[in-house]
C-alpha cells in the first residue's frame, strides 16, 4: 500500500503561495489553521504529517527575499514537538513526525521528547533525525563555524544509538502499578544504559516507560554517502529526493540494497520522496493555478531566490542569457541545490527559465493536472519502484490539501493503491513496520 505524508506548511510550497486570494490569511503561528490542516489530512487517511525544521532564522541580509518569506528562512514557526503534541489532542490516527537535529541537540532530550509524544499520541510519533550543515545555525549553539560533514555523521550515528538505547530502558511490563500489593514497578525490568562513546556519556535509564510503538519511528533525510549509510543502518523511513522517476528509481534500489547489506529486511525501510502536487478538477484548472502563482513572483525576487539556492550571486546577468557554470558542491550544500543544479545543466536553462522552475517547486518534482493525471504519475512511480510513497507539498493551502483529499485520494483508493480506512492505530501500523524488539528484554520484533 502506498504511503502518503504531507508537510503542514501553512504558507505553501511556492514563493507566491501565501499571496493567493484563496490561501490562508495570517498563517504565522496559527494553531487553529494548523489543527484544521491536520484534521483534513486525517480525513484523507494520510499516513502522517512531516514537519521539517531549522535551527535559526537565515539570510536576513537578503532583505527582499527575507521580506517575501522564502521557504528556508523560517522566521516564525512552532517548535516541532510542541506543535505535534498540540495536534495529537485534535487527531486520533494520523502520524506525527517532527525534526530534531543530532548536531546541536542532546540524546537524552530527544529521547524524552519523542517518547513523551509517542505516549501522548498513543503511538503516532516519528523522529526525523537530521544533521545540521548551515553555517549561520551553528552560531546559535556556541560555535563559531559549522561542524564538518565527517564529524556531523559520526555524531549522528552515535546519537541515534544512544536515543534508541534510552528508549529500550524499560520492559513493557515494568510498571506494575498494583494498588493491592503496593508494588508500583518491577526493579528487575529496567536497565541503565551506561553509554560512553566519542561524543556522549549517558548513564540512563530514561525516565519515560517503553512507548506504545516500542520505539517512535525514525526518519532520516540525508542523500550523501554518509546520509544513506545512516539511513540503511538505523532508519525506519527515509525522506528521499530526486528530480525524476528515474533518479528516484536509482535511489530506491541503492538504499534498499544498503539496508540488506546491514542485515535488515529492505521492506522495513520505507523510501518516501517529496513531490509538489498541483491538482485540480481539470488539467486546465491546475494550469491556471500554476500560472496565477508564478505571476505573483517578480523577476528580481526569483533571481534572488535562485541565487540563494545555487549559492552564487546571479544579479546583473541577462534574464534570457545562459546560467553560469556552477560547481557540483559548495560548503553547506543541500540536496535541493544538487537537484536544481542538475536540472539547470540537463535542460540548459536560461536564468529566467531557471528561476521560473525553482520558484514553482523549490527543486522538488512537480506533479500537475487533473486528479486522474496526478494519480497516474503517483501510480507510475510507485509501481516502477521509485518509492514506497510520497511526502506531498502544495503550492498553496488549504486548497492544495483539499484537492488531494477530495480528488486525488479517492482516485488512488479506486485503483486499490491507498487505504480507505486506517487498519491500525500507530504510525508503525500505517507504514507496515514491525514493532522493534527490546534487546534488553526480548529478542524478536513482532507485529502490532
Amino acid at each position: 500500500m502506498m504511503n502518503l505524508f504531507t508537510i503542514p506548511n501553512l504558507v505553501g510550497a511556492h514563493l507566491g503561495g501565501w499571496r493567493h486570494r484563496d490561501a490562508y490569511s495570517h498563517p504565522v503561528m496559527n494553531l487553529r489553521q494548523t489543527i484544521e490542516f491536520a484534521q483534513l489530512a486525517e480525513r484523507g487517511k494520510l499516513d502522517g504529517l512531516f514537519l521539517a525544521d531549522g535551527n535559526g532564522i537565515r539570510d536576513m541580509n537578503r532583505r527582499a527575499l527575507f521580506a517575501a518569506n522564502f521557504p528556508s528562512a523560517r522566521p516564525g514557526v512552532f517548535d516541532p514537538v510542541v506543535l505535534m503534541t498540540a495536534l495529537a489532542g485534535h487527531t486520533s490516527r494520523i502520524g506525527l513526525v517532527s525534526t530534531a537535529t543530532t548536531t546541536f541537540d542532546e540524546p537524552w532530550f530527544v529521547a524524552r521528547r519523542f517518547a513523551s509524544l509517542d505516549h501522548v499520541s498513543n503511538g503516532r510519533a516519528g523522529w526525523n533525525a537530521v544533521t545540521a550543515a548551515n553555517a549561520g545555525d551553528a552560531l546559535n549553539f556556541n560555535r563559531s563555524e559549522p561542524v564538518n560533514r565527517e564529524e556531523r555523521y559520526a555524531r549522528a550515528e552515535e546519537f541515534i544509538e544512544v536515543v534508541q538505547g534510552l528508549w529500550d530502558s524499560w520492559a513493557e511490563d515494568a510498571f506494575v502499578q498494583d494498588k493491592a500489593s503496593g508494588r508500583f514497578l518491577d526493579p528487575d525490568r529496567v536497565r541503565a544504559l551506561n553509554h560512553a562513546g566519542r561524543f556522549f556519556k549517558v548513564a540512563g535509564p530514561l525516565n519515560v516507560p517503553r512507548t506504545p510503538q516500542g520505539r517512535p519511528v525514525v526518519f532520516t533525510a540525508g542523500q550523501s554517502e554518509a546520509g544513506k549509510e545512516l539511513a540503511a543502518r538505523y532508519a525506519d523511513a527515509m525522506f528521499g529526493a530526486g528530480d525524476s522517476k528515474e533518479t528516484c528509481q536509482a535511489e530506491y534500489a541503492d538504499i534498499k540494497g544498503r539496508v540488506a547489506k546491514h542485515g535488515r529486511d529492505p521492506d522495513m525501510l520505507r523510501f518516501i520522496p517529496g513531490v509538489n502536487v498541483f491538482a485540480g478538477r481539470s488539467a486546465g484548472e491546475a494550469d491556471d493555478l500554476y500560472g496565477e502563482l508564478n505571476e505573483l513572483i517578480s523577476p528580481a525576487l526569483g533571481i534572488d531566490y535562485l541565487s540563494k539556492i545555487v549559492t552564487q550571486d546571479l544579479s546583473g546577468l541577462p534574464l534570457d542569457g545562459p546560467m553560469p557554470d556552477l560547481p557540483d558542491t559548495v560548503a553547506g550544500s543541500s540536496t535541493v541545490r544538487t537537484f536544481v543544479v542538475k536540472v539547470i545543466r540537463d535542460e540548459k536553462l536560461t536564468v529566467r527559465q531557471a528561476y521560473q522552475r525553482v520558484v514553482s517547486d523549490f527543486g522538488t518534482p512537480v506533479v500537475k493536472g487533473s486528479a486522474v493525471e496526478v494519480a497516474d504519475v503517483l501510480e507510475d512511480w510507485y509501481r516502477a519502484k521509485a518509492c514506497d510513497g510520497f511526502v506531498i507539498t502544495f503550492p498553496m493551502v488549504p486548497v492544495g490539501l483539499r484537492n488531494l483529499v477530495d480528488l486525488v485520494v479517492p482516485e488512488l483508493q479506486r485503483r486499490g493503491l491507498f487505504r480507505t480506512e486506517y487498519a491500525g492505530t500507530t504510525l508503525r501500523d500505517h507504514l507496515g513496520l514491525l514493532r522493534p524488539a527490546n534487546p534488553q528484554f526480548e529478542t524478536a520484533p513482532r507485529s502490532g
